[in-house]
């Protein structure tokens, strides 16, 4: 009977282990931006320490992982610290809900498709967890080792190196895949005066006067739906800030799923579609320029975007 709990507490510990490894790692590759942005999104970080709490939750995430599959000093240190950051998780998800209810994915999973969870399931999902480990409390002690202080200061290291090797933060990041060539007249005319109204629909503002910073974005590009949640936060930081889409799309009914997975709604946009979107933007997408009464002044990409600089660039004038 003994032999049978403590095989049953193993069982659930290493369950749970791999959940914490594989949510780590999910939120790390291929790409973290989404899961920086929530920080931002719920007013808990600013843009540049946003990088940085991702990485050590994930972190954390590996840490905890290990120690469960390891079934490492359980009741005294590995489920207190699990329960704990769960219930921290679950606290998190009840504020995405608050700022902007029960919609989209969580994020738990990065932004992998089969894993999406709305915040509410991913709460569920979470309190499960904190069940199972619960049994497991009663079940088993677990083990350690006599050095176990030195061991776990291993395991933390490492695991809080990990994203930062395999992800790293880079706030000198500079365009490196976009040509050079800038201050010329972008032929915003394409837009205003379409050879054919049914494929382009003209912008509802002028982009031809004033500064703009205009992206040009498909529905169906993943890059592009990261740059545009990037985007409707910026937007959601400073509403003031001239942003403006034009989309891409063959289907226009995928515009209700872009919007409903990036919820920029609050982003003005119009569509375009066929060559002239390729004579604007290219191919590589997305394309983001800074228009200065028609005047392409800069391109960046998404990793470049960055909020402080678009509002320095509206106020001096000076393109950084």
């Amino acid at each position: 009977m003994q032999l049978t709990k403590k095989i049953i507490a193993i069982v659930l510990s290493i369950c749970v282990g791999i959940v914490f490894i594989i949510s780590g790692d999910t939120k790390l590759r291929p790409v973290i931006e989404t899961f920086e942005f929530t920080f931002v999104d719920i007013g808990v970080a600013n843009w540049y320490s946003a990088p940085i709490i991702a990485r050590v939750l994930i972190g954390l995430e590996f840490f905890i992982g290990v120690l469960l599959i390891l079934n490492y000093n359980l009741k005294k240190f590995t489920l207190p610290l699990t329960v704990g950051l769960l219930t921290f998780f679950c606290i998190y998800l009840g504020i995405q809900i608050a700022v902007n209810g029960n919609h989209g994915n969580c994020g738990c999973f990065g932004e992998h498709e089969a894993l999406k969870m709305t915040p509410l399931q991913a709460i569920i999902k979470n309190l499960i967890m904190i069940a199972m480990c619960v049994v497991v409390y009663f079940l088993y002690d677990g083990w350690k080792i006599k050095y176990n202080k030195l061991l776990l200061s291993f395991l933390f290291i490492t695991a809080l190196c990990i994203p930062l090797i395999i992800n790293p933060v880079d706030y000198t990041y500079t365009t490196n895949n976009l040509d050079e060539k800038v201050n010329y007249p972008l032929e915003l005319n394409l837009l205003y005066e379409p050879e054919d109204s049914i494929k382009v629909e003209i912008p509802k503002v002028d982009l031809r006067k004033g500064k703009h910073v205009v992206a040009f974005i498909s529905l169906t590009c993943p890059h592009c739906r990261i740059a545009a949640k990037k985007f409707r936060l910026i937007k959601k930081n400073n509403p003031a800030l001239p942003i403006y889409f034009v989309l891409n799309g063959i289907k226009k009914e995928k515009y209700a799923e872009f919007i409903e997975d990036t919820k920029c709604d609050n982003i003005p946009n119009s569509f375009c579609l066929g060559k002239t979107f390729v004579n604007l933007a290219g191919t590589d997408l997305p394309r983001i320029y800074y228009l200065d009464n028609g005047i392409l002044v800069k391109k960046v990409d998404y990793y470049e975007l960055n909020q402080y600089a678009i509002e320095d660039w509206i106020k001096t004038g000076q393109v950084k």
